[in-house]
């Protein structure tokens, strides 16, 4: 997806910080950019490389072989410069929790929508029930029992928006929300809400 942050320049300032904390090979890079991002920016090969030849040529970052793989690592004059940005950095990381922060508000507004369908969908249930039950005994009663299963059936929802949400909340400080938690939580819910109107059609 389109990166949400990283003005011009500031990716490049963003791979010496990351060299700083140690060296790594081209993919480690990348798959620490997407895990900084919580899964929502991962850089292409195309894109990391080319800034890592340029870093190299400025004497940046230095590479070394490893086996078939190179590995970079950061200069004294790589690390006097972002010593030099260092505030540009804080302000590039402000950004990252800012866009995972939103991330985490979509995913809870999946969440309450889906959660939506599905009581409508069972409210409907239930009066459907109420209009084609018919009683099969003189001490069952099929309305008042379809209506308490719908009320159960609300309890659970509610019950599991709040853990989830709670789990959001907390799992999106660490920056672990991602693009691919909004369509698990999409596919799964629109898995549960076909099964239970199939059920249902055949109760």
């Amino acid at each position: 997806m389109t990166p949400p942050v990283f003005a011009h320049g500031n990716l490049r300032l963003y791979l010496l910080a990351l060299l700083e904390e140690q060296p790594r090979h081209g993919y480690e890079l990348i798959q620490a950019l997407s895990d900084r991002f919580g899964g929502t920016y991962s850089p292409s090969a195309g894109t990391i490389y080319p800034r890592l030849a340029k870093l190299e040529a400025e004497g940046l970052v230095a590479k070394t072989a490893d086996g078939r793989k190179s590995v970079y690592e950061i200069t004294d004059a790589g690390r006097a410069e972002l010593d030099a940005r260092r505030h540009e950095l804080d302000a590039i990381e402000e950004d990252v929790t800012d866009s995972v922060r939103r991330l985490a508000e979509g995913v809870r507004a999946e969440v309450d929508s889906a959660m939506r369908t599905l009581r409508a969908e069972l409210a409907t249930a239930a009066r459907e029930a109420k209009r084609t039950a018919t009683q099969t005994s003189s001490t069952a009663n099929p309305h008042a029992e379809s209506n308490r299963a719908v009320h159960e059936a609300d309890l659970v929802l509610n019950e599991f928006r709040q853990h989830l949400r709670t789990e959001l909340r907390r799992q999106a400080g660490r920056g672990r929300v991602s693009a691919d938690t909004v369509a698990l939580l999409r596919t799964r819910l629109a898995d549960v809400r076909a099964e239970i109107a199939k059920e249902l059609a055949g109760a």
